[in-house]
């Protein structure tokens, strides 16, 4: 039988974890050359039983080099003779981009909404960090072990760790967008002791997004509606009279015609009770003078009854005819006041 002089594995497939060497009838020769290559690690195994463990690198197999599969097989001087073995070639490098989603939806506990129902999304990395032990709790004796047959284990205990992390981190459902990193520490904090069991570190987990239900989303776009209406109420009430009133306009018939004079009747009331409202608070501009009152015709001041003289001007009373009952300047020949219509002769 001729001597099998290298074994390797040339990785093509990105979602290949492990990797069984084809060797014939799994006979190795002394003299062999075994190259693992940078990322990878092989594992030696004898009759189910895991042996020897090699890190990156080029060994040539004899009895120096597999020393604990020496043991197994009671060689106390070296082989000469084939033995056979399974090599199993297990990738050490990241798992990237993989998905990860809630199924169903993670009930949680608001402070603000109380219980809610959300989704996510988004995507992990992970690598074999030991791989005695992921030998020993996942792969078994299959001849080949890719990243499918362990996602949905992985995104089960993810989707775990994140009701977890979120229901400890008090973080309302409006906030969780503002705080997505500190939740994918937490997610990974909180999974690094059952990834380690299994031989497999969690390198990366990011949250994408997160949804609410429907129901809640339509009630948060309301209250945020009716938020911005209420600091404009006025304004936005005149703005539907207007838009009401010009389409009302355009219907020609006997309900457009009543519901428009209805409308402008609205408005019309709306812009009087403004006009009403903005000359109670305007001052008179000529207040009218107390009947039964005397005033002096040429300055105005108060005179007081049966004075011949204005206390102010100085003035005889009789210098000029005045209203006796407005005090208004009368012409000589007037027997009416033209103010108050009191008569003056």
């Amino acid at each position: 039988m001729a001597l099998l002089r290298v074994i390797e594995w040339v990785d093509q497939d990105e979602s290949t974890i492990v990797h069984k060497a084809n060797i014939a009838e799994n006979s190795v020769n002394r003299g062999s050359v075994l190259n693992v290559r940078e990322g990878q690690t092989a594992v030696f195994c004898d009759k189910g039983r895991m042996a020897d463990v090699f890190l990156p690198g080029y060994y040539k197999l004899d009895t120096d080099s597999i020393p604990i599969l020496t043991r197994l097989l009671s060689w106390k001087y070296g082989f000469e003779k084939p033995f056979k073995s399974d090599i199993y070639f297990v990738s050490s490098r990241r798992f990237i981009n993989q998905k990860w989603g809630t199924p169903s939806p993670v009930m949680i506990r608001d402070k603000d909404y109380g219980a809610v129902r959300v989704r996510g999304y988004g995507t992990y990395a992970f690598r074999v960090k030991d791989a005695f032990v992921f030998m020993q709790e996942l792969f078994g004796t299959l001849s080949s072990f890719s990243t499918k047959d362990i996602a949905d284990q992985i995104r089960s205990m993810l989707v775990m760790g994140i009701s977890d992390a979120i229901g400890e981190s008090g973080v309302s459902v409006l906030d969780m967008a503002a705080n997505l990193m500190e939740l994918s520490a937490a997610v990974r904090e909180r999974l690094a002791p059952r990834f380690d069991a299994w031989g497999i570190e969690l390198c990366d987990f990011n949250f994408e997004s997160f949804s609410l239900p429907p129901e809640l989303e339509k009630a948060l776009d309301e209250s945020a509606r009716l938020g911005m209406l209420g600091k404009n109420i006025d304004v936005y009430t005149r703005i539907a009279q207007a838009d009401a009133l010009r389409e009302a306009a355009k219907n020609t018939g006997a309900a457009g015609g009543t519901m428009g004079a209805g409308i402008g009747m609205g408005v019309g009331m709306s812009m009087g009770q403004m006009l009403a409202n903005m000359n109670n608070t305007q001052p008179s501009a000529q207040q009218q003078p107390p009947r039964g009152k005397k005033f002096c015709a040429h300055c105005g001041a108060e005179i007081a009854p049966g004075a011949k003289f204005c206390p102010e001007c100085g003035k005889g009373i009789a210098a000029a005819a005045v209203c006796p009952q407005c005090g208004a300047r009368l012409t000589s020949e007037a027997k009416f006041c033209p103010e108050c219509g009191g008569k003056v002769k």
